[in-house]
């Protein structure tokens, strides 16, 4: 697809979120006034749903899911778990709610809150919003919200790389995440998501593809030690990138094997 095709159809996606959002949002917050929990929840997920469906349609921008078995069943609402993804895009912070049969609760920055309409609809779900800049009072937050969440058997889910990585790249992940799984006792589930290729970070140029998303199994957290499991989730997570990706980190490899060499 040449540049002009794929800019015209990722101009005509925004176009169509901008235009979707604002009525959305509006009947969200309506809704919000008469009903709350997973009646919100769900009414914001079903944007979430039409985004990535005009992704598809209009950009060309496809997906396929592996490891659904590995999360908690529907009939088991009660099973919470940590979800532990890697972060390439928006793509995935909307197809998650929208893909995912149970509710989860992200932990995000609270600026996010100060967005025209899409913002305000999410201040209105049981999120945990977050100052960065105040590290001390933000993982006091996480875990005071973390362990309310997962006794109501909500999916607490968080990117611990901190923020969008580029395609091929690694960030450092801390250990927020796996803090928060040992505090509360539940499994952490890594998954691993090959959003960039269609949808790089700080961009909203798409081109056509499919994101592959990895879902591996649940990893106990009970006696483990902060660092020690996220640096087991950081190896699942990035074996499966390079599985998933492998052109994307061909010169890593090569890079590797010659330092073996």
């Amino acid at each position: 697809m040449s540049f002009l095709l794929a800019a015209v159809r990722s101009f005509l996606f925004v176009l169509f979120l901008t235009v979707t959002v604002i009525p959305w949002a509006l009947a969200v917050l309506l809704i919000s006034v008469f009903a709350k929990g997973d009646k919100v929840y769900w009414s914001c997920a079903g944007w979430l749903r039409l985004a990535i469906y005009g992704a598809r349609y209009i950009c060309g921008v496809q997906w396929r899911i592996q490891g659904m078995e590995n999360l908690p069943t529907e009939a088991d609402r009660r099973s919470a778990v940590i979800l532990l993804s890697k972060h390439q895009s928006t793509w995935e912070t909307f197809a998650y709610p929208a893909l995912m049969s149970h509710p989860l609760a992200y932990v995000f920055k609270r600026e996010l809150l100060y967005v025209p309409f899409f913002g305000w609809a999410m201040a209105r779900m049981d999120m945990i919003h977050i100052d960065r800049s105040k590290r001390a009072q933000a993982w006091t937050k996480v875990a005071e919200q973390g362990k309310r969440l997962a006794a109501l058997g909500h999916w607490v889910i968080m990117f611990p790389e901190g923020t969008r990585i580029a395609r091929g790249k690694k960030g450092e992940y801390k250990t927020g995440g796996s803090r928060l799984a040992i505090e509360t006792g539940v499994p952490v589930v890594p998954i691993a998501a090959t959003s960039a290729v269609c949808w790089p970070r700080k961009s909203f140029l798409l081109r056509p593809g499919v994101v592959d998303i990895s879902i591996g199994k649940p990893i106990p957290s009970v006696g483990r030690e902060a660092g020690e499991l996220m640096r087991e989730v950081e190896t699942w997570i990035e074996s499966e990138m390079h599985r998933l990706d492998p052109s994307a980190y061909r010169s890593s490899s090569t890079h590797v094997a010659a330092a073996q060499a």
